[in-house]
Order: structure tokens, then sequence, then C-alpha cells
């Protein structure tokens, strides 16, 4: 594998003007959510369920791309909240099986205004006609790093490792 090309201007990177789109989008989300209204992460757990019944919290982790511990506080907050339903799945009793509840499709249907103007507003940044690849641009993008994040796994470089302690001979 080559060496990536060394970044010289911060504008020039991928992930800085990816993480800069993203947080434009939650900005303009919170601007417009009412103060009961899901966050973003929230948003996208309960549009996940809702779309997947009985979806397992593994399953919700691979198509939201939100980390298992995340994911799992996440879950309990909304369970909580009485937005999702927990049961333990009939094949494995470690595993639960998530639904939303009628108080999560309410708190789903009242947050689409907010995240449909997040997504409206980052799409305006782009003429017309450059949309629709765009978004198809993105979705080949997210595909290939899942994909790469379940076959590969995404490793961090080693630490390096602290230096020996010697013991030192004491006359």
């Amino acid at each position: 594998m080559r060496s990536p090309k060394l970044i010289k201007k911060l504008e020039k990177s991928v992930y800085h003007l990816i993480r800069r789109a993203g947080q434009f989008g939650a900005d303009i989300y919170a601007v417009h959510k009412n103060s009961k209204d899901l966050t973003p992460r929230q948003f996208a757990v309960l549009l996940t369920v809702a779309q997947n019944e009985s979806i397992s919290q593994i399953g919700l982790v691979e198509k939201t791309g939100i980390d298992r511990s995340t994911l799992a506080d996440l879950v309990k907050r909304l369970s909580d909240r009485g937005l999702l339903q927990r049961r333990r799945t009939k094949e494995d009793a470690r595993a639960n099986a998530l639904r939303i509840s009628a108080n999560g499709r309410r708190a789903l249907s009242s947050s689409q205004t907010a995240a449909a103007r997040a997504d409206a507003a980052i799409l305006a940044a782009l003429p017309v006609d450059r949309r629709k690849g765009f978004m198809a641009d993105l979705e080949l993008i997210s595909v290939a790093l899942d994909e790469l994040g379940q076959n590969e796994g995404i490793k961090k470089p080693a630490k390096p490792r602290p230096p020996r302690k010697t013991k030192t001979k004491r006359l």
C-alpha cells in the first residue's frame, strides 16, 4: 500500500471537510428541533428500528455505525424514556430484539422536520444537478467503509511501548 499524500492545507482534508459538513448539519438540526425532539443519533436509532422491527443491538450497530458501548447507552436511555422496547430473543437469551413504541413513533415524527431541514441545508450548498451524484457517492463511501470495517477491521496503529525500567544496583 502506498503512503497517503500528506495534507498540506486543512481545506483539502477529506475527513475535515466531511466532519465540517456533518457539524453544519447538526447545527441546522439543533436550530429547527423542538426542545423535546431527538438528538441526531437518537433519530438515527429510532428511524433504523422503525424500519427494522425486532432488530438486535448488534444489527443496529451495523446499520447505524454507532459504536457498541455508545449504542447500548442510547438504547437504555431511549428505553427508559419509553421510546424503545427491548425484549430478549428466543434464539439468544443474551441478545435484545428492539421495537419502537408508539411514543417512539411520535418522537420520530416530531423530529422529521429538523432532520429534513438539515439534509436540505447541506444539499443546498451544491448545484441542483450535482446533488443526486453527491448522494450516490456518499452511499458508495459508506458501504465501502462498512465493508472495510466488517471484513478487515479498522486497526489503529500500535502504541509505542514505554521504555522498560531497568533495576539499578545500589552500591
